[in-house]
């Protein structure tokens, strides 16, 4: 239908030239006829080589745009030299530049798909070697038409999305057989106490009111590490599930370290600490309420490894880029090699893991301010005391 379209608008502006030029009415009915067999021919050989070429390479394809042309020109020279309003002799000369046209048309084709040819192999590659699984084949740059650099930086970006996604998946997965299996031994100690008081109880191995009393704050102790673990766990699923996202609650800072403070202030004094605070400076921030559990996992941490008549100090801050909160004290401090390993899930320094907690609080703590959009960081030196920094960007929070 194209080329029909494209044939009959010629025909109209040949005729148009002819009436300008004062061709003669006999004439140009002649040229009518003659402008009609050709477009009849174009429209067969149009037919014939889409059903020829379907399927085949853009090369052929190029080639047979550049032998129709010549073909079409040569069958309408040789209707005007029919209709006698060309010579021969000119006709003749006409139709050996139109051949040799034909080469330089030929050529033109050939070079033209030499890079348009290597560049679709060159997609076709890769898209095929990301079906076998090789995320990491890439298109690159090429000196290609701007459509086809078009399709391989599009390819190549969601190539790259794939991989990041495929790897966070991986990534997710390991993380989480590792909290499966760190859960699995974490909840073994507990239970195996709790099993056994029971019997012994149950069986009469104890029964008088010390050792009862005594079996009773263990098994109390172990319910609340048990019921200590369930949370965090819980909390990482809400996490995990995008729960801080669909939060719109807002509480400012000030109000969230005084909860955390009075939360932790009986274990503060029972060893003898001071707990400082110097939060003016961002005292309206406005934080989600996850927050508190931060302050809460970072203040536990801080006072049970300080030592008798040591600090502990909370201070914020604020500046255009967001809020700051640091949580520091002087306790025993953290060794160089084990910085990397304190936020990963039931990592503890101690390989016996007979401390309290659940293993999970700053895994906890990192996964809340990250879900925030923010980071959390940590520097440490032995027997000087550990500084927990916390930044969360000015975009979720905001002035009261």
């Amino acid at each position: 239908m194209l080329v029909g379209v494209a044939a009959v608008v010629g025909a109209l502006a040949t005729l148009a030239g002819g009436a300008l030029v004062g061709m003669p009415p006999s004439d140009v009915a002649q040229l009518v006829a003659a402008l009609a067999a050709s477009a009849v021919l174009v429209l067969l050989w149009t037919v014939v080589a889409s059903r020829w070429l379907a399927g085949s390479s853009l090369r052929h394809r190029f080639l047979a745009v550049a032998v129709v042309g010549v073909v079409v020109a040569l069958s309408m020279l040789g209707a005007v030299a029919a209709l006698m309003f060309v010579s021969r002799h000119d006709a003749s000369l006409v139709a050996v530049v139109l051949v040799s046209s034909a080469a330089v048309g030929i050529g033109a084709a050939l070079a033209l798909t030499r890079t348009t040819g290597a560049a679709i192999r060159r997609l076709t590659g890769t898209a095929e070697a990301l079906a076998r699984g090789d995320l990491a084949a890439r298109v690159g740059p090429m000196a290609a038409d701007s459509d086809l650099v078009a399709l391989g930086r599009t390819l190549d970006e969601m190539a790259e999305r794939l991989q990041a996604s495929i790897s966070r998946e991986r990534d997710l997965e390991s993380r989480r057989r590792d909290l499966m299996t760190a859960v699995s031994h974490d909840l073994r100690t507990p239970l195996a106490s709790l099993r056994a008081m029971v019997e012994a109880i149950d069986e009469g191995v104890v029964g008088d009111p010390p050792s009862l009393r005594r079996y009773a704050r263990e098994m109390r102790r172990s319910v609340g590490s048990l019921a200590q673990l369930i949370d965090d766990l819980f909390e990482l699923a809400q996490i995990d599930a995008g729960a801080i996202e669909r939060e719109t609650e807002r509480i400012p800072l000030d109000e969230l370290v005084r909860a955390a403070v009075a939360e932790l202030q009986g274990q503060a004094k029972e060893k003898g600490l001071v707990v400082e605070t110097s939060v003016l400076q961002a005292a309206d921030a406005l934080c989600s309420p996850r927050l508190l559990r931060v302050l809460q996992n970072l203040l536990h941490n801080a006072i049970r490894h300080t030592p008798a008549d040591g600090t502990v100090r909370i201070e914020a801050s604020r500046d255009r880029s967001g809020v700051r909160v640091a949580v520091e004290d002087t306790g025993e401090g953290i060794p160089a090699d084990a910085l990397k390993h304190v936020f990963e899930p039931f990592w503890q320094a101690d390989p016996s893991r007979t401390g309290e907690g659940s293993g999970l609080g700053l895994a906890l703590a990192k996964r809340i301010v990250e879900s925030m959009g923010g980071r959390i960081e940590v520097r440490s030196s032995l027997a000087q005391g550990s500084r927990f920094a916390v930044w969360l960007p000015e975009r979720v929070t905001a002035a009261g």
